[in-house]
């Protein structure tokens, strides 16, 4: 119950909070542009990377999954295993391609979204996945028009070219599509819209994300305490998925 009087603090243009598992579609992106597709197989089993071992949300494991699977239900195990397979230097790389501007630490915990990003940040990577894979600057004002009507100001169309090759964006859509159908983000409901997204968690529930779209709009949702204490077990599957669905709705 935060009154703007109070706060003038913009948590989606200032704060920067871990993205969790909504940083994968890069891991995938980046696999996907090395010539991997939704149907590779990849082993979801425990992984140890130098002593640290990531584990799925749920704690068991799918075995032998297709990349759609995996991205889907959201398993830590596979988004390790193509970081370290394509390079965490790669996976940042189409993270900053896309639009990500924070600074991120280039190593196999990127893979579970440990580095943080604001919220605009992450809602404008993800449009190039809604407009066909072209880059997109976020802006607030469209036009300014004075008290006759005239248009004092438009802003220009971005026009600043393709950032994902269309069999890539098709790939990806298809993937991300599959977390409203049978992954963590099933009850996401827009009846009759073709809709895509991911879901995020951070570690002990501090963030909770859900980033999804249509061909027409973006829209991310993100719930946390300002101070970072965890929440109450939210995840991103849980409230966000809610809230975006009333929302675009």
């Amino acid at each position: 119950d935060m009154k703007y009087a109070e706060s003038q603090y913009n948590r989606a243009f200032v704060a920067k909070r871990q993205p969790g598992s909504a940083f994968k579609p890069f891991v995938y992106l980046s696999a996907l542009e090395r010539g991997l597709t939704p149907d590779t197989i990849r082993e979801d089993k425990p992984i140890a990377v130098k002593g640290w071992k990531p584990e799925n949300y749920s704690r068991d494991y799918h075995g032998p999954v297709t990349l759609t699977q995996a991205l889907a239900l959201s398993l830590n195990t596979v988004s390790v295993r193509l970081t370290l397979e394509v390079g965490p230097a790669a996976v940042a790389k189409t993270a900053y391609r896309l639009g990500i501007a924070s600074k991120l630490d280039a190593n196999a915990s990127l893979a579970l979204g440990t580095s943080e990003v604001s919220l605009i940040e992450l809602t404008s990577a993800y449009a190039p996945f809604a407009n066909g894979g072209n880059a997109m600057t976020p802006h607030v004002v469209e036009r300014v028009r004075g008290a006759d009507g005239k248009v004092l100001y438009a802003r220009k169309p971005d026009n600043l070219g393709r950032i994902i090759e269309p069999q890539y964006v098709s790939m990806m859509n298809q993937m991300m599509q599959e977390t409203l159908l049978t992954g963590t983000a099933k009850k996401a409901d827009i009846q009759g819209w073709p809709a895509a997204g991911k879901t995020g968690t951070s570690q002990d529930f501090r963030d909770a994300w859900f980033v999804g779209y249509t061909a027409h709009l973006v829209t991310a949702v993100w719930l946390g305490n300002d101070d970072n204490s965890p929440m109450k077990k939210t995840t991103g599957g849980g409230m966000p998925v809610d809230i975006w669905s009333k929302f675009m709705k």
